[in-house]
C-alpha cells in the first residue's frame, strides 16, 4: 500500500506549495493512515498572554525549514515506517471553553477510532484535555508523560476550573489519565503556594521539577517511560524550553532547558507506546524570528519519529494495510536497539 508523506524536497523546494505540516498532503480519510496532525486552534483557555491559537499555522510553517525523509538521531526514515497525512485544524467556538473542547473532541474522535495516532497542534494547554476525551474513548486511561515549565493541576484560575494551567487535574478527576502512571517534567519558576507540587503528587503524579531533571537526564525519562507501562499520551509545551530558545509562549519561564537538551530528553522517550501526541503553547506574535514556531515543528517532527520506533504491536487494531496499521516491519534503531 502507498504512504502518504511529503514530497521529495530536491524535486519541489521546500518553500513552494500549500504550508501543510511538512509539506504532508491534506486528507480528511483515514484509510491507509497512520498519523494524523490536526491543528487544535484555541486560546480562550490562556491565563497570561493569549494569541496560541495562530500557533498550528505557525509551526506547519515553521516545519518548512525541516528535512524530515531521515532522522539521524533516531536512525529512522519516518515517511517509509508511517503514513502521515495533515488532517486541517479542528473547529472551535471563539471565547468559549466547553463548545471548543466538544468540537476539538468530535473531530478527533474519528480518528483515534480507526486506529490512526492523532499528533496535535495547539492552541493553549487545554486543549490536551479534548484530546484526552478522545483517546480515552478508545483506548481506556493513559498515561501522560508531559514536558512543561508547569505542572497544569491547579483547582481553578480565578474561579474557572476549565484552563491551561488546570488541564492535568480535570484529566485525572474525569479518568482520562492513571496518575500513577503519569510523569510531569520540567516545572520551574515561582508559585503560588509552597504546597503546589505537593498538590500534583497528591493526585497520584510524578513530578520531577528542572532542577532535577537538569541533574538526572535522559535516565529520569526513561523510568517514566517504565512507569507508562501502556497506552500513552505525550505532551510536549513549549513554555518547558528557555525563552532564550522559545521566546513565543504566553508563559515563559525563565532557567530552562536549551532546545538541545529538550530535543535530548524527548527523543530518549523511544520505546513509548504512543497513542496521541501534541505540541501547543506557541504564540508567533511573540516569536518575530520564527525560532520558536521552527522548534516546535521539529519537536512534532521528533515525535512523528517516536511513533515510527513505538512497539511494534502497539497502535495496531487490524491487519496489514488496513485503517491505523502500516504494515511496517519494526523500525531498526541504533545498535539494533528497540
Amino acid at each position: 500500500m502507498k504512504r502518504y508523506g511529503p514530497p521529495d524536497a530536491l524535486v519541489s523546494p521546500r518553500f513552494a506549495g500549500i504550508a501543510t505540516f511538512l509539506r504532508l498532503p491534506f486528507c480528511a480519510d483515514p484509510a491507509g493512515v497512520d498519523v494524523a496532525v490536526v491543528g487544535l486552534p484555541f486560546d480562550t483557555g490562556a491565563t497570561f498572554r493569549v494569541g496560541s491559537r495562530f500557533g498550528p499555522r505557525a509551526v506547519r510553517e515553521g516545519s518548512l525549514a525541516l528535512r524530515p525523509a531521515y532522522n539521524p538521531s533516531q536512525r529512522v526514515a519516518v515517511f517509509e515506517e508511517l503514513s502521515v497525512v495533515d488532517a486541517g485544524d479542528a473547529p472551535v467556538v471563539p471565547g468559549a471553553t466547553q463548545p471548543s473542547l466538544d468540537a476539538m473532541r468530535a473531530a478527533l474522535a474519528p480518528w483515534h477510532a480507526a486506529g490512526v495516532t492523532p499528533l496535535g497542534l495547539g492552541g493553549d494547554h487545554t486543549v490536551l484535555l479534548a484530546e484526552l476525551r478522545a483517546a480515552a474513548a478508545v483506548r481506556g486511561p493513559l498515561a501522560l508523560l508531559a514536558f512543561d515549565a508547569h505542572a497544569d493541576a491547579w483547582d481553578a484560575y480565578f474561579g474557572e476550573r476549565y484552563t491551561h494551567g488546570t488541564v492535568v487535574r480535570r484529566a485525572v478527576e474525569e479518568g482520562l489519565i492513571d496518575a500513577h502512571r503519569s510523569t510531569l517534567m520540567g516545572m520551574r519558576g515561582g508559585l503560588y503556594g509552597a504546597g503546589d507540587y505537593d498538590e500534583a503528587r497528591d493526585l497520584g503524579l510524578t513530578i520531577v521539577p528542572w532542577d532535577d531533571l537538569a541533574q538526572l537526564g535522559t535516565g529520569v525519562v526513561s523510568q517514566a517511560i517504565e512507569t507508562a507501562q501502556g497506552p500513552a499520551f505525550l505532551s510536549f509545551d513549549i513554555d518547558f524550553v528557555d525563552p532564550a530558545f522559545a521566546p513565543g509562549t504566553g508563559t515563559p519561564e525563565c532557567g530552562g532547558p536549551t532546545s538541545a537538551q529538550a530535543l535530548a530528553l524527548l527523543r530518549a522517550c523511544r520505546g513509548l507506546d504512543i497513542a496521541a501526541a501534541d505540541v501547543v503553547e506557541v504564540l508567533p506574535d511573540l516569536d518575530p524570528s520564527h525560532i520558536t514556531a521552527t522548534l516546535a515543528a521539529t519537536v512534532a517532527y521528533e515525535i512523528l519519529t517516536l511513533i515510527a520506533c513505538r512497539p511494534k504491536a502497539a497502535g495496531a487494531i487490524g491487519e496489514v494495510g488496513s485503517p491505523g496499521t502500516s504494515g511496517r516491519p519494526e523500525a531498526s534503531g541504533r545498535d539494533g536497539a528497540p
